[in-house]
């Protein structure tokens, strides 16, 4: 049995139907288990309800960790390991972020360090998957693009090696079923260097529309941001990850999706054509 925790969201999701394709059993683990397909053992569980995790844990061999972004992952990855302790779990495969541990990488590393270091010292096999920007985060442009509307670009020239979920669910399902993987950190990224004006015109070519981009600069962020409401704090660590990207920080390539799966990662302009449906509104 493996479990699958934030399996409701973006890589979750697919893993469960990556394991479901070939047979292996699953289980998912969600505060919201109502939302998970049909035919899925679904359990609700939370990080932070040790009795939870224990029973969401419960004949499990392999584990898929994920946390939702934030400061909070720190916690929820040693909940889980611990609680891991003395089961019959063998292994778990962490989602983690670009750069843990590297300079530059602040924010990251903050979130998911203490995870990777005590999985690692956990005694359990081990596989860290370490994605650049996921392609399907420019879902978040669908209202202004349905709208007409240029979309902020906040990274300048930067790049990021974007990389289709698709990829990275494919990664942790190798890892979780094979221990050919085991004691490896992937960094996972798309197979070229993007900016976000390169992403939007994929984007407007899928959609067959024209779509404009606007530049924006730290000061019109933090505006922005402000408007919102968001702590200073936030603000702060928000406007420093686009002004690292700006000065080339996530400018980074790897091999390791096609090490992983034997072959090529996806496109951002295959992504964009798999899924142009989500940026047109249903009538």
């Amino acid at each position: 049995m493996i479990l699958v925790t934030g399996a409701t969201g973006t890589t979750g999701s697919i893993v469960l139907r990556i394991l479901a394709e070939k047979g292996a059993r699953a289980r998912g683990m969600s505060r919201t288990p109502d939302r998970m397909p049909t035919g899925v053992e679904a359990v609700e569980g939370d990080f932070e309800n040790p009795a939870s995790l224990r029973a969401a844990l419960d004949g499990v061999s392999a584990v898929y960790l994920v946390s939702s972004p934030g400061p909070k992952i720190a916690d929820h990855d040693l909940a889980l390991i611990a609680a891991a302790a003395g089961t019959g779990v063998k292994k778990v495969v962490k989602l983690s972020a670009i750069g843990t541990g590297d300079p530059g990488f602040e924010t990251s590393s903050g979130w998911h360090l203490a995870g990777e270091e005590a999985l690692r010292a956990s005694g359990l096999g081990w596989t860290i998957l370490r994605p650049s920007m996921f392609a399907s985060n420019s879902l978040a442009w669908a209202a202004q693009i349905d709208a007409g509307d240029p979309i902020p670009n906040h990274f300048g020239s930067g790049t990021n090696g974007v990389v289709d979920p698709r990829d990275i669910a494919e990664v942790a399902v190798e890892a979780l079923l094979s221990d050919d993987h085991n004691g490896q950190t992937y960094t996972l990224t798309g197979p070229e260097l993007l900016t976000l004006p390169d992403q939007v015109a994929h984007l407007s070519e899928a959609l067959g529309r024209p779509i404009r981009t606007v530049d924006t600069s730290p000061d019109q962020i933090r505006v922005h941001l402000q408007a919102q409401g968001m702590p200073q704090d936030a603000i702060d660590m928000i406007v420093q990850g686009y002004e690292f990207v700006r000065k080339g920080g996530n400018a980074i390539v790897t091999a390791d999706v096609e090490r992983a799966l034997g072959r090529p990662p996806r496109t951002f302009k295959t992504w964009a054509e798999d899924h142009r449906a989500l940026f047109t509104r249903t009538p």
